[in-house]
């Protein structure tokens, strides 16, 4: 059983997934917090590779992106971070970039050393699944699981298609737009999931907009894991070692999911 698999074998818990920029606002800091994220009770992380033009990505993670790569943060530098991460914890570790970063590394290449640098799978939101054949059986070879997203607009067929092509989990985007915490959820994330629950049994986990406990527990009554990112760049760019508020405000996370 991979690690991914083993987080969502687990009964009665929801899966907590963060997201942080690689090398934001240091490579130091990445390496410091992401250790205290996953002793706070985060079951999966996301390490986004920072990327020029990342479309899907509202202001906070942009600025954060920028940030990074204005300090010299490149894909090589977070497969090193990724490979120091691995040695301190345990917990599954994804890439979420975009589609040419990966191209411009070389496909077969950038699997390889993911899987050298010990991640567990990747997250690519501008590589639609019809598209992505050869990412995908060479993330497969390597023992990677390619994540894939659902969108409120995902019709029928792409549902299933995703589905079909899913070795873990499936990202769902609560909603139209871009990433960035929001005061409220659409009212229909719900119905959402249930109607791509129908199609499928494979986790979902939901992402986008999510910024508060109370948010994270009501998307944690009908999906299988949450997945926090803005908010969380936000705490780790304002906080200071030993990042007490952002300890703080995963434990409040996981308090929310373990009673949803």
């Amino acid at each position: 059983m991979s690690r991914l698999e083993g987080v969502f074998a687990r009964r009665n818990r929801k899966a907590l997934v963060a997201y942080v920029t690689t090398g934001y606002p240091e490579v130091d800091i990445t390496l410091e917090v992401v250790p205290i994220l996953a002793e706070s009770g985060c079951d999966v992380i996301e390490l986004g590779i920072p990327f020029s033009d990342p479309l899907a990505d509202g202001t906070t993670i942009q600025e954060a992106s920028s940030g990074a790569l204005g300090q010299g943060v490149t894909p090589r530098t977070c497969l090193e971070i990724a490979h120091q991460l691995r040695r301190k914890v345990d917990v599954p570790l994804l890439f979420m970039t975009y589609y040419n970063p990966v191209l411009r590394f070389g496909l077969e290449s950038f699997c390889t050393a993911c899987s050298a640098a010990g991640v567990d799978g990747l997250i690519i939101p501008d590589l639609p699944p019809d598209e992505a054949s050869d990412l995908d059986g060479l993330s497969g070879a390597q023992g990677l699981s390619l994540v894939y997203l659902l969108t409120p607009t995902s019709t029928r067929e792409r549902i299933r298609l995703v589905a079909r092509k899913s070795r873990s989990f499936i990202y769902l985007v609560s909603l139209l737009g871009v990433t960035g915490a929001r005061d409220n959820l659409p009212p229909d994330v719900e119905s959402f999931v249930q109607r791509v629950r129908e199609q499928t049994d494979r986790p979902l986990c939901v992402g986008f907009g999510i910024g508060t406990p109370e948010q994270a527990q009501r998307v944690a009554r009908v999906a299988d894991g949450v997945i926090v990112g803005s908010r969380l760049v936000q705490l780790i760019r304002d906080d200071a070692s030993p990042y007490p508020r952002v300890r703080s405000f995963v434990e409040e996370l996981r308090a929310a999911l373990d009673t949803s």
